[in-house]
């Protein structure tokens, strides 16, 4: 796999518009585009037949899917019908919402004869570090720990994966050492850039190297004066890991 390929750029923009002229700039630049909740709530879900037409081969749902199981499994049905690469749900769902996704989009995928999404299960939020998950929402486990367990359940109940911040990507292979079992890791900022809101972050460079999957990248590439050459920057830096 190219280094261009693991990396997914987040449109997180507020139009379908600038999504759409973003991918045109960088459909040869990166491997997957993010569409997550900011562009899908300003856009429509018909944001995704847009950016496919523009050059969007493969495109990641973020939807971050958390309800009871049939909800999920509903929503997930329709996903299917999108097209998108994978989709994302909370791991804190727990087991029986998890395993009523994979189902869901496997009888759906099924049905409609088309590819099923690989789902991945978000264990922690990158911006929640160890002050706000003991104080503010009460768990007592590191998170390190925290992440392993929702980990092993989310493979154990047919996701294809993970979100995790890099700082539990060895974790996480611990925890699942099936070596098809995806880690997508945000919080993935080039040396210098800001943080911004994230609080448990790494370089592209040693994400890649600690095993990560793919990276999930969004401000350093999208808010930059020329989105192209940051991408190439940032794949050039994951090749030379």
């Amino acid at each position: 796999m190219e280094a261009r390929e693991r990396i997914i750029c987040a449109l997180d923009v507020d139009s379908a518009e600038r999504a759409v002229a973003l991918v045109c700039q960088l459909r040869d630049r990166v491997g997957i585009f993010k569409v997550g909740l900011e562009l899908v709530t300003a856009a429509g879900v018909q944001v995704f037949a847009r950016l496919r037409a523009a050059g969007a081969e493969r495109m990641f749902f973020d939807a971050k899917l958390h309800d009871i199981p049939n909800t999920v499994a509903g929503a997930m049905r329709g996903v299917v019908g999108l097209g998108a690469w994978c989709v994302t749900v909370h791991a804190t769902g727990g087991s029986a919402m998890l395993k009523a996704a994979v189902q869901a989009a496997r009888e759906e995928a099924e049905a409609a004869g088309l590819p099923r999404p690989k789902i991945l299960a978000v264990t922690l939020l990158t911006s929640i570090g160890e002050t706000t998950l003991r104080d503010e929402l009460h768990v007592s486990l590191p998170v390190k720990e925290f992440v392993a367990g929702l980990a092993r359940m989310a493979h154990e109940t047919g996701c294809d994966g993970v979100i995790a911040s890099p700082h539990e990507i060895a974790t996480v292979r611990a925890a699942v050492p099936s070596p098809d079992f995806l880690i997508v890791t945000p919080g993935v900022r080039p040396a210098g850039s800001a943080l911004g809101d994230q609080a448990r972050v790494m370089t592209p460079r040693e994400a890649m190297q600690s095993g990560a999957s793919y990276l999930v990248i969004g401000r350093p590439i999208v808010a930059a004066d020329d989105p192209a050459a940051a991408a190439i920057a940032i794949a050039n830096e994951i090749a030379a890991k």
